[in-house]
């Protein structure tokens, strides 16, 4: 449970999370914002394997997705509420 826990709060803390968050607050369309965090998700994960899909676990590469949808759309959501309020 722990490593699911760390697995989570890493990617929420390294790439997937920071940089999904500054790509979606480029862009006011929804979908964009988290395709873009998705994709970050995934180029993390095969940065970190050294580029090897045999070095990727299946459940750090969805985590590191999900975190990437998540914070592309929290993005997308600060620019297009936090702008106008």
């Amino acid at each position: 449970m722990l490593d699911i826990l760390g697995t989570i709060g890493g990617n929420i803390l390294s790439l997937p999370g920071i940089l999904g968050l500054a790509l979606g607050m480029m862009t006011k369309r929804l979908w964009l914002g988290a395709v873009m965090g998705g994709v970050i998700g995934v180029l993390e994960t095969l940065v970190f394997a050294g580029w090897r899909f045999s070095q990727i676990e299946p459940l750090e590469l969805i985590i590191a997705i999900v975190v990437g949808v998540c914070a592309g759309s929290l993005g997308t959501l600060i620019r297009r509420k936090g702008a106008t309020v």
